[in-house]
């Protein structure tokens, strides 16, 4: 048996991991890639195995990260079972329509622009319609239930309390008559979180694959947070300001409406305040997926259920307003009054939250809350990581509101979470590998799981495969450049991430150029290599340092090797 680790590898999003045995092939997750503009090309590869091959797809959650290739999958031919939790399937039908709504209104505008420029048009990655025919092959199960795939393959799926049906699944696979069990964290949750059940601890496994998104680092309570969120509306309110919330909108968003909703209605010392401010979703998925939220309180905790059996809908107050057409999202730009307004997407990079961001972030009066995890390369990275300007539609905006970071509202486990979790083992499993997290969280990870449980974990930093009997295989996806012993220092670290910037920019420039302006297109397999050798050379910056960029010509070098 091996199992080759394709997606968040080398970062946070696309997850993939291909199992094959004997007889079968196994999927777990076919996420998109999110982030920077060399990530989002890797959506258009190839998946590095052959869709018509598949036998069997196994679906974590719904988050875009995890599912958001499914469409495409089935559009080159995969025609299997895509096993997922009830609740997960709601979500994943309203989600993957959203994202094929997206990719045909990129394609649009890029094609646009092309057609003014005399450039070849483009496709959308996938269309509605696309997402629409690949719900069909989606089958739903119920949390705790032991599912017979075949004679060889069992499953059960458990509650990760990360979203709405978010899951750890439970693999168990005979080959040559030999029963091996392989455990999926998927993404883990946070316990003692509103609305949803707290992780379920599972106690035996072979193999298991663990994500690693908030592996070295602790985030601040919850109630701290929340606080701290209130503080910020109150005192924004008060100058007159708006408080903008890029929000997922599936989880964040929902999570944010009940904790307003307990402020709302328990906090009367501010009833004069609070009745003159409003509460805006802005998001059309975001809607729709909290009308699926309010028709799975079958998987609720048990604080949310009691909220229901009382009479009080926890995902509505009295001043919360759900914004429908795209005429009513602009006019909120344009209302004088103090207000909050939640608007997906959560990273920045899509959605109507750019449209309110450029509205304010300008305006000193305003605050930008982020309440979720910003990938690299993200909008939402940039202004998180306080660069002074920003970029949106092409519109160059200086940054005067106030940011603030919450990341007591992340959906994700933090380091503390994960080794509790992973500490509910019995006993070791043979091999644990880390992936779904950016290097330095993985490594972090692995050196706290070694000083705390002393457990060897396996960091996955490539698209590479492994026997599941903990060697490794020789791989063509190994390392392209191997590390140096010294890394960087940080006055060097800055030069690099400097120099790697440019690199990008001409590199993107060549692209261009060569795809559209001369007309020789590049080989799916070239545009592949390219981005694997800028993700490997940002992946190993700290390590590698100059030796990888010298300072005398460093783009020339790395351009003349591509």
């Amino acid at each position: 048996m091996k199992i080759k680790f394709i997606g968040a590898s080398m970062s946070v999003t696309g997850s993939c991991h291909l199992i094959t045995t004997d007889k079968y092939k196994i999927l777990l997750d076919c996420g998109q890639y999110q982030g920077s503009k060399i990530m989002n090309a890797l959506n258009q590869a190839d998946f590095g195995f052959d869709p018509t091959a598949i036998d069997y797809l196994f679906l974590s959650h719904a988050h875009i990260d995890h599912s958001g290739r499914i469409p495409l999958l089935v559009k080159r031919g995969y025609t299997g079972p895509i096993y997922c939790t009830d609740a997960t399937a709601d979500l994943v039908d309203i989600m993957l329509k959203d994202s094929g709504y997206i990719h045909e209104k990129e394609a649009e505008w890029d094609n646009r622009k092309a057609q003014r420029a005399g450039k070849p048009m483009v496709e959308p990655l996938y269309t509605v319609a696309d997402a629409e025919a690949s719900l069909k092959y989606l089958k739903p199960i119920l949390y705790g239930q032991m599912i017979t795939v075949n004679d060889e393959i069992k499953v059960r799926y458990n509650d990760a309390g990360h979203i709405l049906g978010s899951s750890i699944i439970e693999l168990w696979i005979t080959e040559n008559g030999k029963e091996s069990k392989i455990v999926f964290s998927g993404d883990l949750g946070i316990k003692n979180r509103p609305i949803l059940r707290d992780p379920t601890i599972i106690t035996e496994a072979d193999y298991l694959i663990m994500e690693t998104t908030y592996g070295d680092r602790l985030h601040a309570p919850n109630t701290k947070s929340i606080e701290d969120f209130i503080n910020i509306i109150l005192k924004t309110s008060r100058r007159g300001g708006t408080v903008v919330i890029p929000s997922f909108a599936v989880g964040r968003t929902q999570e944010i409406i009940f904790q307003l909703n307990r402020f709302y209605e328990d906090h009367s010392e501010f009833q004069q305040e609070l009745d003159k401010i409003f509460v805006y979703v802005d998001s059309p998925l975001a809607t729709r997926a909290t009308d699926v939220f309010k028709r799975n309180a079958q998987v609720f905790d048990d604080e949310t259920r009691d909220y229901i059996l009382k009479g009080d809908n926890p995902l509505d107050f009295k001043n919360l307003v759900f914004t429908r057409s795209s005429e009513e999202s602009k006019a909120l730009n344009f209302k004088e009054e103090p207000k909050i307004i939640i608007s997906a997407s959560g990273m920045c990079e899509a959605g109507r939250i750019k449209h309110h961001l450029k509205h304010n972030l300008w305006n000193p009066k305003s605050s930008i809350v982020f309440v979720g995890y910003q990938a690299e390369g993200t909008l939402g990275r940039s202004i998180v990581s306080g660069d002074p300007d920003v970029s949106i539609f092409g519109e160059k905006i200086h940054v005067r509101a106030e940011i603030y970071n919450l990341e007591g509202f992340s959906g994700h486990a933090d380091r503390d979470d994960l080794l509790e979790w992973l500490s509910g083992f019995k006993q070791k499993p043979r091999s644990i590998f880390l992936v779904h997290g950016e290097a330095e969280s993985k490594h972090a990870f692995a050196a706290y799981v070694k000083e705390k449980l002393g457990y060897d974990c396996t960091v996955i930093e490539n698209v590479s495969e492994f026997a599941l009997n903990g060697a490794a295989l020789t791989s063509s996806e190994a390392p392209m450049v191997a590390p140096v012993a010294n890394p960087a220092s940080d006055s060097e670290m800055i030069s690099i991430k400097e120099r790697i910037a440019k690199v990008h920019d001409n590199l993107e420039t060549i692209l261009y150029n060569t795809n559209l302006a001369v007309g020789t297109s590049l080989s799916q397999d070239q545009m592949t290599q390219i981005s694997n050798i800028m993700l490997e050379i940002e992946k190993n910056a700290i390590n590698l340092g100059a030796e990888v960029i010298p300072n005398q010509g460093p783009q020339e070098g790395i351009v003349e090797k591509v």
